[in-house]
């Protein structure tokens, strides 16, 4: 192939290339416009229900944060909601704000000894804005050594729901729901329908949802049944092995013990034995007196 045929077949791997991207994105745009762009509207219609029905309701509905070193902090949901709602030209978001109130009488006080630790709950604290640090003690430097931590206040929930025609997708971050952080997940336009809203409701409520499972393909789940499996067996072999080796262990105790006591024997009868040849030798030196 000469150069000129190699220059040409070059320039029409990037024409393809091109052509590609530029189907590809025109495809995300189309599915922002026909897709996602009217799932938002009827997504914010449904949490707008949701919300009026359960401000008349008012569900007790029960959160639980565990924070290292102080144990769970108890609240409830608080059924304030406030939903915004932003359109661009080609990007829509929904945002979904309510609080969660500590309940104070269902967390622990917990006294809390050391600089160090009553630093990193403090820490933990005041970043997630809860209050609750009670009667510190000071060592003749000034530092903390010593608090009692009950939490207390609110926490801050928000569901954020966002689509662009750039990526195609609706991109979902949920904040301390689950735990004290952000969770994300992004789902393709053709996922985006009335079940994912049920399920959405569902994780929002705490109640059994499919929301942020994750869908693994089936040869990765038999990767996964394989691993197990091979843990498995390992672990009964280590078993096996590991009661193998305390039963040799006593058995060698037993027989180091036998062998012990054996020893002790038979150094007592060569005791024995020496003094009976002394008295033998007295006994004959008598003789030979009389």
């Amino acid at each position: 192939m000469g150069l000129l045929d190699e220059l040409e077949q070059e320039a029409r791997k990037r024409s393809l290339s091109n052509d590609d991207s530029l189907r590809r994105k025109a495809e995300r745009e189309e599915a922002y416009r026909v897709r996602l762009e009217p799932a938002l509207d009827a997504l914010r219609t449904f949490l707008a229900d949701l919300s009026q029905k359960l401000k008349a309701l008012q569900p007790r509905t029960p959160l639980r944060y565990h924070v290292p070193g102080y144990g769970d902090i108890v609240g409830y949901i608080e059924h304030d909601y406030q939903i915004k709602d932003t359109k661009q030209a080609s990007s829509r978001e929904v945002l979904l704000d309510f609080p969660c109130t500590i309940a104070t009488d269902e967390c622990p006080a917990v006294e809390i000894e050391g600089a160090s630790r009553v630093r990193a709950v403090a820490g933990f604290f005041q970043r997630h804005h809860i209050g609750g640090m009670l009667a510190p003690r000071k060592d003749a430097s000034g530092d903390v050594v010593a608090a009692t931590f009950r939490a207390k206040g609110r926490i801050p929930l928000s569901a954020h729901f966002h689509a662009d025609a750039e990526s195609g997708q609706l991109r979902m971050s949920f904040s301390n729901f689950e735990d004290l952080g952000t969770t994300v997940k992004s789902l393709p336009a053709a996922q985006v329908d009335e079940e994912l809203y049920e399920q959405i409701g569902r994780y929002l409520l705490r109640e059994p949802n499919t929301l942020l499972r994750e869908d693994l393909p089936e040869a990765y789940r038999k990767q996964l049944r394989s691993k197990v499996q091979q843990q498995e067996i390992k672990r009964r072999w280590e078993a096996r092995i590991s009661d193998s080796r305390d039963t040799e262990l006593a058995e060698l105790r037993r027989a180091y013990s036998a062998t012990g006591k054996l020893v002790g024997l038979f150094d007592r009868l060569k005791n024995v034995g020496g003094v009976g040849t002394a008295i033998g030798k007295l006994r004959g030196l008598l003789r030979r007196r009389k």
